[in-house]
């Protein structure tokens, strides 16, 4: 239940401050007083579309704040905690501001949101009913959304699992599409990694096959300067044959010798002695191995021949598969087993297809037994709502008007099944029945449409509703029935009517006046809420357009008096 509402600088609003109660509340106030600006206040408190154009002249931005009570267990209750909204003892507290330049913000329970989140939570809020909305019900998608709320759980259960599967046949025929429409552009990239694959698998490259080419390769090119590179070093180890040139093998021996010769004078020589010997080993260990090195290098032009031809091929390889010279042969492995698998995968289109065909079929024969389900559910539900808007009309001052839901089922799949919704209206006996927007008058709408209104708002699980003028076009004894469906409504919930109709208003539990001032150029707008003596003031303003006409407010307290009269029957 809202509790409160305060708007500042909101078109012709200054600052006003709407205490609201439970029951029926109604708005009034002269024309360009800002009765329409209370429930544009409310919108965009409950995240509706923020317009600059609505900020107060001269007025840096417009605020509407608003208190809320959310009593424990109930769904707006769920929606606000998950929303991460604080409560305090059960209220919370909302806020929207729109400047001047069009920026917008939200707050939630004491915390900046995106004002998405004002909107999701509205839908277990507030349910909104007005003019605007009123067009709305004659656009056919709303009329069918208008109708599975008021079916509920028989439609909206089986509705939810036929989206699901429907969903799927959705994703089923985009991929069945994407795999017949490209099957040319798959055969081609089928052929081209087929061929890839070919040369790869013909070449058998290994894992570093190209390093140890190539390094072999540099050895093989270079096998004379390396086995006089190996002769000389062993030359320099060990001595020449000649034995003309000093050996480093020879002079380590000199300086060993030369120091176990002297040891024995001083242990502090043993050391360097015994790493000398260490060294004669190391050298004459190097020795060997350049002796065996240069000995084993042998210019072989046929396998030098062999490696070149081995290496063109794989760097022929790595230039096509592996993104150029700086790839390896590692990688061309790896583009092999990627191409490999992709092959596959386009090879296997076509069973992917008939399995998709056949996946198709099945979930059409499904979703057309769950829609089927659907259409006879909507169609029992059509058969109360035109029972219960065609009731509401006798007593609208439509005693012959029949409301008539048609529910018509194409045969074809849509995301919500497969029928079409229609209300339909038979003004008279002997007319045919024709869809509202065509079927009945403009003083015939207005009371239609407040049907409809009525019967949809008694399905809406809000705690709150707002009739913004839906009784426009309507009077005498239809405009008390108009009230008394209101104030019935109240019963059950928290009801805010807007209206310019004293026989609307005399229904009121709580009056509020939306009255203005001007000085010069400004004009400010407050809202005050009205005891019994000016409930009466205000009636019979209403009725005679003075507030000092006596027979007006004769009148007035005749309609306040019916008014209570007919609540306290029931």
């Amino acid at each position: 239940m809202i509790e409160e509402l305060r708007i500042r600088g909101l078109g012709v609003i200054d600052d006003a401050v709407l205490e609201l109660a439970p029951g029926l509340t109604v708005v009034t106030g002269e024309t360009g007083a800002g009765k329409t600006m209370v429930v544009t206040g409310l919108g965009l408190l409950l995240g509706g579309r923020g317009d600059s154009g609505a900020v107060r002249a001269g007025a840096p931005k417009a605020l509407v704040e608003g208190r809320i009570l959310l009593p424990a267990g109930t769904p707006a209750l769920a929606d606000a905690e998950r929303a991460g909204a604080e409560l305090d003892d059960g209220v919370l507290l909302l806020a929207r501001a729109v400047s001047a330049e069009g920026r917008s913000r939200a707050w939630l329970g004491g915390q900046a949101v995106p004002v998405g989140t004002l909107s999701s939570l509205a839908e277990s809020l507030v349910a909104v009913h007005g003019q605007s909305d009123q067009q709305r019900l004659l656009q056919p998608a709303w009329q069918r959304a208008a109708l599975d709320r008021y079916a509920g759980e028989p439609v909206t259960s089986p509705l939810a699992e036929y989206r699901t599967a429907y969903a799927r046949l959705r994703a089923v025929e985009a991929e069945h599409t994407e795999l017949t429409t490209r099957a040319r552009e798959r055969a081609q990239e089928a052929d081209l990694l087929r061929h890839g694959v070919g040369a790869v698998e013909a070449a058998r490259p290994q894992p570093g096959e190209d390093h140890a080419l190539d390094a072999e390769s540099a050895r093989l090119s270079h096998a004379d300067a390396l086995r006089l590179a190996a002769a000389t070093a062993q030359a320099a180890l060990t001595g020449d044959d000649a034995g003309d040139s000093p050996d480093a093998l020879g002079l380590v021996a000199v300086a060993r010798r030369t120091l176990d010769q002297v040891r024995a004078l001083d242990p502090t020589l043993g050391g360097p002695a015994d790493q000398l010997a260490e060294v004669a080993a190391l050298v004459a260990d190097a020795a060997s191995q350049l002796a065996a090195y240069a000995e084993s290098v042998d210019a072989d032009p046929t396998r030098l021949a062999a490696v070149e031809e081995r290496r063109a091929v794989l760097k022929g390889l790595i230039r096509t598969y592996a993104g150029g010279p700086g790839g390896t042969v590692d990688d061309v492995v790896a583009w092999a087993a990627k191409a490999a698998d992709r092959l596959h995968a386009l090879d296997g289109a076509d069973d992917r297809i008939a399995d998709l065909t056949a996946e198709r079929a099945a979930l059409v024969a499904d979703l057309t037994l769950r829609a089927s389900a659907v259409s006879a559910a909507r169609r029992e539900a059509a058969e109360r709502f035109g029972a219960a808007a065609t009731a509401e009309l006798v007593e609208l001052a439509m005693p012959h008007a029949v409301v008539s839901v048609r529910v018509t089922d194409t045969g074809e799949l849509g995301p919500h099944g497969t029928d079409e919704v229609e209300l339909q209206l038979v003004p008279h006996p002997g007319a045919p029945a024709r869809s509202l927007a065509r079927g009945a008058s403009g003083g015939e709408l207005s009371r239609v449409m407040l049907a409809v209104e009525v019967v949809f708002a008694g399905a809406d699980p809000v705690p709150t509703f707002v009739f913004d003028e839906v009784d426009a076009g309507v009077g005498g004894r239809a405009a008390v029935e108009v009230g008394r469906r209101l104030a019935r409504l109240a019963r059950s919930a928290q009801v805010l009517v807007v209206t310019h109709l004293p026989q609307v208003a005399a229904f009121a539990d709580r009056h509020l006046v939306v009255h203005k001032a001007s000085d010069g150029s400004i004009t400010r707008s407050g809202v005050t809420a009205l005891d019994d003596a000016g409930r009466v003031g205000e009636l019979t303003r209403m009725l005679a357009g003075l507030e000092g006409s006596e027979s007006g407010r004769a009148h007035a307290e005749e309609l306040l008096a019916a008014a209570a009269a007919t609540k306290t029957a029931g």
